[in-house]
């Protein structure tokens, strides 16, 4: 199933919410930090809280990021030597990858879900900001479950290797006989 053929709802859910969420979290630390800049040089008071906000950011925006890069298979791989194989072996290899990478989410998302029920139960928040800790924690159970669905939707590309980069395809498949970077 190629991205493209991924059904309205789901494509609305894997791609367009994580989107949105990123682009406005980049947006919201780049007001926060530049409010802090401003707060600490011109006014010499600066915002206490700011470090700590952008940090929650940034976790939501990378583990709402990592969907995206799911989706799309384009995570960092270890595959120099894997792209060089035969038919059946790549498609073994790049299986073997897809089931080890869904174990890790069968494995985290329980474990972020009691992290994140015990937060909420404790009502933690952080030490300065005083944002509720159930918010950060929430991004990587979130982040998990859609890069889970993600895989398993885009499954069949994963075991036939359908992701792979401008290099890879220019010098791993069928063109490797051309040395050239300039295409």
């Amino acid at each position: 199933m190629s991205r493209n053929e991924v059904p309205a709802p789901l494509r609305f859910v894997i791609v367009t919410v994580p989107k949105a969420i990123v682009g406005v979290l980049i947006l919201a630390g780049i007001a926060v930090n530049f409010a802090n800049v401003i707060g600490r040089y011109v006014f010499l008071q600066p915002l206490i809280w700011a470090d700590e906000a952008m940090v929650y950011i940034m976790v939501w925006t990378v583990f709402m990021g990592a969907v995206l890069v799911s989706l799309e298979g384009q995570h960092l791989k270890m595959d120099f030597f894997s792209i060089m194989l035969p038919s059946p072996w790549k498609q073994i290899i790049n299986g073997i990858a897809a089931v080890s990478f869904l174990a890790v989410c069968v494995f985290v998302i329980p474990q972020t879900w009691t992290v994140v029920k015990l937060v909420w139960n404790f009502g933690q928040r952080s030490v300065v900001a005083e944002i509720p800790m159930v918010i950060p924690h929430f991004a990587l159970l979130l982040g998990f479950v859609l890069m889970f669905l993600a895989v398993v939707l885009r499954f069949r590309s994963y075991v036939k290797g359908e992701f792979a980069g401008e290099i890879v395809q220019k010098y791993g498949g069928k063109e490797s006989d051309d040395l050239s970077w300039n295409g």
